[in-house]
């Protein structure tokens, strides 16, 4: 049997080699750690102290192979590779996959209902404005105001008609006009209607069959970006009437008639303006330099009342200039408005 005995580790300090020392780039870097052997005791400086009872039982030719077949943790850097692995990326994750592919998935629910929550938000207030905007032209006001103070000949119309079953649309294509732009509400349909009144399709087939494709409509309501975001009225009034709807941007009778020069390709002083209200639909033609015609309106029970009274205020204006003697801007296309009158045909 082999001999064993104990001797006592003489008094030292010996650092660790560096090669067993091992930082991971992301965790804070360690102080310097050195092993101390003092009086059969193993100090491990600022992390734990450990008592060791220090002995020799092996020879020298066991620790070696101990060594060689067992080689200890501490020595192998791979070993703190592994461990430093996991922690960086339970760190990082801090829960199960699950819990990550739940919040993956959240996400962009999260923002399509936001996005949803945002479309009908806007195409709500859309609808309110042009709820309101269509019963309340604050930029028709503002205009008229500035008519009846400085050029009141605006708003007065070189034909007047009941209806669109009226007008000569021959006479008026023989004198020069080429196109023909119409007003919606209570000109072609009810007020806020997307369908024709019965009554004038046989004119407006007839203005068709002389004008051609150059008719168009010109809305405060269908085809407004304002109150007609996505195009939907424009688009549903072209199925019925069968006549194209303008889009633009800037409710009559304030704006300028680019869009409607683009449309056709004529200049506005060859295109005829139909409307029923002289305050929007006259100002804005005569500015713009178009034949304006004024009908009356073709119904008046599902316009509001601040409308009707509006209307009303218009027409005692308009009656009132007339009789003073005032005339409409003149035309250079345009001298009788008799000759383009005519009787409606039969029912």
């Amino acid at each position: 049997m082999q001999q064993t005995f104990s001797v006592p580790f003489p008094n030292c300090c010996y650092p660790i080699p560096n090669q067993f020392r091992y930082h991971h780039p992301l965790l804070k870097r360690p102080k310097s750690i050195n092993l101390c052997l003092s009086n059969n005791q193993t100090h491990f400086t600022n992390i734990c102290a450990l008592t060791l009872t220090p002995t020799i039982s092996v020879t020298k030719l066991q620790e070696k192979n101990n060594e060689d077949n067992n080689p200890s943790p501490d020595r192998d850097p791979s070993f703190f590779l592994q461990f430093y692995s996991c922690l960086h990326t339970k760190h990082a994750n801090n829960q199960d996959p699950e819990t990550q592919n739940q919040e993956q998935e959240e996400e962009p629910r999260e923002g399509k209902t936001k996005k949803a929550k945002g479309l009908f938000t806007n195409m709500w207030w859309a609808h309110l404005k042009a709820a309101l905007g269509q019963r309340f032209n604050l930029e028709g006001i503002v205009s008229s105001a500035m008519v009846v103070v400085k050029d009141r000949k605006l708003a007065l119309p070189h034909v007047s008609v009941p209806d669109i079953r009226h007008i000569d649309w021959v006479e008026l294509h023989r004198r020069g006009f080429k196109g023909v732009v119409f007003d919606k509400d209570n000109t072609l349909t009810a007020p806020y209607s997307l369908k024709l009144w019965g009554p004038l399709g046989s004119s407006l087939e007839r203005c068709k069959s002389v004008f051609g494709a150059d008719i168009a409509a010109f809305s405060n309501s269908a085809g407004l970006y304002e109150y007609d975001p996505d195009g939907s009225k424009a688009r549903a009034l072209e199925g019925v009437i069968g006549i194209k709807v303008i889009r633009h941007r800037v409710k009559k009778p304030a704006g300028m008639a680019e869009e409607i020069e683009k449309h056709f390709g004529y200049k506005s002083s060859q295109l005829i303006m139909v409307g029923d209200r002289p305050f929007t639909d006259i100002i804005y033609g005569n500015r713009n330099g178009f034949l304006t015609i004024l009908t009356e309106p073709l119904s008046l029970v599902e316009e509001p009342f601040i409308v009707r009274q509006v209307r009303k205020l218009e027409t005692f204006l308009v009656n009132r200039w007339f009789r003073r003697g005032l005339k409409p801007p003149s035309h250079s296309l345009f001298s009788d408005d008799m000759l383009c009158i005519k009787d409606p045909p039969p029912l």
